[in-house]
């Protein structure tokens, strides 16, 4: 039985595991998320994801917890409380002292030397998915969006100024000259990783 199929008659009792699906995809989504399009992920009906995420979404709220759950633009996304956005931005600032990870460091230097460039060609040239550490790097202000890609309509990236303060560059054409060490094969991806 397909979430299709289902969604009006409200189908069976919510799986065990449903609760925890939903929360772990939450977690790593970076826009709204359709119940149609969770019930469909999820194999079960919409009524039941309807059901589950107002369900979760009240128990946040109960249980004082720092994020909540908004239903938004048609969708359902966790989001950090209001009333604690004042630590969050306290943390955020302190942490850009904080040193970098090394997939930070890579996916920086992926961004500022093939800039503007969308989120699926920085993951195909580390070859694993890049989405967390790209939000990092735009929370500390070390990256920003750039636009969209006029040919895929991806979302595009670009260093900031911030970045260039950072490492002590007047501009990007300061930056080491890295063609020496990148392989030869990597102009022949594309955003998705697949070559062209």
């Amino acid at each position: 039985m397909t979430a299709q199929n289902t969604a009006d008659t409200g189908g069976p009792s919510t799986p065990p595991t449903l609760r925890r699906d939903l929360e772990a995809v939450l977690m790593v989504v970076d826009q709204p998320v359709s119940e149609f399009d969770l019930a469909r992920a999820m194999d079960v009906p919409v009524a039941v994801v309807t059901r589950t995420l107002e369900e979760l979404s009240r128990e946040y709220t109960e249980q004082g917890r720092g994020f909540d759950l908004c239903p938004v633009a048609e969708g359902w996304r966790v989001y950090t409380r209001p009333e604690c956005a004042d630590v969050v931005e306290h943390f955020l600032k302190e942490g850009q002292e904080v040193r970098l990870t090394q997939a930070a460091l890579e996916t920086l230097a992926v961004v500022a030397y093939r800039q503007p460039v969308p989120r699926g060609r920085i993951s195909a040239v580390r070859g694993v998915n890049c989405d967390g550490v790209v939000r990092t790097l735009v929370l500390r202000g070390l990256i920003e969006e750039a636009g969209h890609d006029s040919e895929s309509g991806a979302l595009l990236y670009r260093t900031t100024s911030y970045f260039l303060e950072r490492l002590g560059l007047r501009d990007l054409d300061e930056l080491p000259d890295l063609a020496p060490f990148l392989p030869d094969d990597i102009e022949g991806l594309d955003d998705t990783g697949e070559y062209t």
